[in-house]
């Protein structure tokens, strides 16, 4: 429960620290990088507490973070770009707290 909260949590606190003037419009470009989120419609089950999502579902990939990590590059896709990534951070968070999680994901870092 404390994973999907940060998902709201951790946006809100950068909106505050680096976007005050457009702070709605801020939260919800970075609240828009849940959409990636959609990928899980494509595993069976669609839930499981226990799955380590960065990986597995095609947009938590190392391919997929990339192209994110290109839309901070410019200004018009910037605050959605950081969004998709600190998404794929937290996730990567959520792993690292499950069993043999940090494991799984040394394994797929590409170094």
């Amino acid at each position: 429960m404390l994973h999907i909260a940060l998902h709201f949590i951790a946006p809100a606190v950068l909106v505050a620290l680096f976007w005050r003037k457009r702070w709605w419009q801020s939260y919800l470009c970075l609240l828009a990088g849940l959409a990636i989120d959609v990928d899980h419609l494509l595993a069976n089950p669609v839930y499981d507490p226990l799955r380590c999502s960065i990986g597995f579902h095609p947009l938590h990939t190392w391919p997929a973070a990339l192209v994110y990590l290109v839309l901070c590059v410019y200004p018009r896709t910037r605050i959605f770009g950081i969004g998709l990534l600190l998404h794929l951070l937290l996730d990567a968070g959520d792993c690292a707290q499950m069993p043999g999680g940090v494991e799984r994901l040394r394994d797929y870092l590409p170094w």
